[in-house]
């Protein structure tokens, strides 16, 4: 097995992780990132196959746990009961449970609202160059899962630094002040959702949190604890996500000026620009993949932002084609963890950026759109437009 070296804080790689991903795909399917100390597939075959492999998992190995500081413990409070870091059986119970509330039918509901509110904020846009991400993109996933979970969205900016917050916990830049603020903020959203939580079980109410509540499965529901991070995720994932593939979309149609909004041209800005880029993973078993053993214990990377670029998948990769035909891109996820907000992210991307180019079909950047500086995540610090 090869291996390369390339520091994820690097400003160039951060702007363009590109050109790395082709580099190490011509190496073959995995890849040991020197960096990270850890072994990554790179290729879309190899990343769609190990994202379903159940000898691969997201919960920590017992060998391989560790002691949690207590200055983190709030945080990894919460964490002990996200279906996103359990394997089964615990996972099939929550996420049953959830889906039994979070159904197609609930979130077909709110494609109304997220076509008013995207054109309530087109209408409070300045005629001088502006933010398209603080003044469209980031408003609408979180406005829209306050209303589908209930709650007041005079609170959306406490719930989006609470989330960035803790969302800042999965970068590479790390720190003991982004571990604090981690904590600080799970405190703070766990005492806010706790008090929604009493209130709804008293008063249940036309929303995800009442039915989060009622949700039964074989005599099991969901206890406080899972209620809490379990409505956080739901927050912290869909919002970070969708904000970061609506301005990337967004982004590259203005640069290549496509304006025509469809279900094949929302799979593409899905595939071509996603906002998670490594999807970790342990290994439970000594394993042979592609060639290369695996030992148990080991963390595994899945790069999807690679796998949506791999030539052998996708003709042209680097190429953005809205009307492109090909296998189904990695950025939701696989197997069990497959993210369980994708067709509401795939709904406010098509009804809010349909909205978006309807009524502005001359929208033009305004400057250079600068990536932030991050990464497993890729995002845009902001994007700067006018409306034409």
């Amino acid at each position: 097995m090869k291996h390369f070296q390339q520091s994820p804080t690097d400003p160039a790689f951060v702007q363009n992780p590109y050109p790395f991903y082709d580099s190490v795909r011509a190496a073959g399917d995995l890849f040991y990132w020197d960096d990270y100390q850890m072994v990554c597939a790179v290729s879309h075959e190899a990343v769609s196959a190990l994202l379903k492999d159940r000898r691969l998992g997201r919960e920590i190995p017992p060998e391989k746990a560790t002691p949690i500081p207590p200055h983190l413990k709030p945080f990894y409070d919460i964490d002990a009961h996200s279906m996103l870091e359990l394997e089964a059986p615990r996972h099939k119970r929550l996420r049953s449970l959830v889906l039994r509330a979070f159904t197609s039918r609930r979130i077909a509901s709110l494609a109304g609202d997220i076509e008013e509110l995207s054109n309530e904020l087109i209408d409070r846009f300045p005629d001088e160059p502006f933010d398209l991400i603080d003044a469209f993109c980031r408003p609408i996933p979180v406005v829209v899962i306050c209303r589908l979970l209930g709650v007041p969205e005079d609170r959306a900016d406490d719930l989006l630094r609470w989330s960035n917050d803790m969302v800042a916990m999965y970068q590479a830049r790390r720190t003991r002040e982004v571990e604090d603020a981690a904590a600080k903020a799970s405190t703070e959203f766990r005492e806010f959702i706790v008090g929604y939580i009493e209130a709804r079980r008293k008063a249940p109410a036309n929303d995800l949190l009442s039915e989060l509540i009622a949700a039964e499965e074989e005599g099991e529901k969901l206890s406080t604890d899972e209620l809490v991070t379990t409505v956080i995720l739901l927050l912290n994932a869909g919002h970070e996500a969708t904000v970061h593939t609506m301005g990337n979309g967004v982004k590259t149609m203005l640069e290549r000026g496509v304006t025509e909004i469809t279900d094949a041209s929302v799979e593409e800005i899905i595939r071509f620009d996603p906002p998670l880029h490594m999807f970790t993973r342990w290994v439970y078993e000594d394993i042979t993949v592609f060639g290369h053993e695996l030992k148990r214990g080991q963390m595994f990377g899945c790069l999807l932002g690679a796998a949506n670029r791999d030539p052998a998948a996708y003709t042209d990769p680097n190429t953005f084609d809205p009307e492109r035909k090909g296998p189904t891109n990695t950025s939701f996820g696989g197997g069990i963890h497959f993210c369980v907000g994708a067709p509401l992210a795939r709904l406010e991307l098509k009804v809010a950026m349909g909205v978006l180019f309807d009524r502005l079909p001359a929208l033009k950047l305004a400057g250079e759109p600068q990536y932030a500086n991050v990464f497993h995540f890729h995002g845009l610090d902001s994007l700067m437009v006018t409306k034409g």
